[in-house]
């Protein structure tokens, strides 16, 4: 029997398993890391969360999957690049990034924060907030998306930023959907 007649017969298609196992995707819980306030960048109250291996596509086909994938879950105004070398933080918008080729060592939370290696395969949902900073990389690709398609700023954690950032980022929805999972788990359960 195929696989596509067989899942509604066994009661899984309801919840789009069907979809999850014809594609390089695993259910999975995240890595959580929580930072707090520096004084500088403000972090957040919900934690950062990183998906280790969470699909199998590499290069042109990985970055091609990622936004789908991200769009399917309403994470879009994607794009393609790296990370900036720079502590930054975003506060009209969460963020989430997609490694769909290469290594990376991040500087996550400020200078107070922690170093996290990443590589292709791994997604990151980052809190508006969230400081964010690539340390060092070879040969890294990444796609990047927001919920809602929401437009993004860069912050340094300059004077003069807050409090301006502080009240944007009190202001924004918690998403609807984890980029990564849709509907279940992940965001939706550790964001609350």
């Amino acid at each position: 029997m195929k696989r596509r007649a067989f899942l509604p017969l066994i009661g899984l298609a309801p919840w789009g398993l069907g979809a999850a196992l014809r594609q390089p995707f695993r259910l999975m819980q995240p890595e959580q890391l929580l930072f707090k306030d520096d004084g500088i960048i403000p972090n957040s109250a919900y934690p950062l969360l990183v998906y280790r291996q969470a699909f199998t596509a590499r290069d042109a086909a990985g970055a091609a999957w990622l936004e789908r994938h991200f769009a399917a879950n309403n994470w879009t105004n994607s794009w393609r690049n790296g990370v900036y070398a720079f502590h930054h933080y975003h506060s009209t918008s969460h963020e989430v990034l997609g490694v769909y080729a290469g290594t990376a060592l991040l500087h996550l939370g400020g200078e107070k924060g922690q170093k996290v290696t990443v590589q292709a395969g791994d997604i990151l949902v980052i809190p508006a907030g969230v400081g964010h900073k690539n340390l060092g990389s070879t040969n890294l690709g990444i796609v990047g998306a927001y919920p809602d398609g929401r437009t993004w700023d860069v912050n340094r954690g300059l004077p003069g930023e807050r409090p301006q950032t502080d009240k944007n980022i009190a202001a924004l929805p918690r998403p609807g959907t984890d980029p990564y999972l849709g509907k279940t788990g992940g965001l939706l359960t550790s964001w609350r």
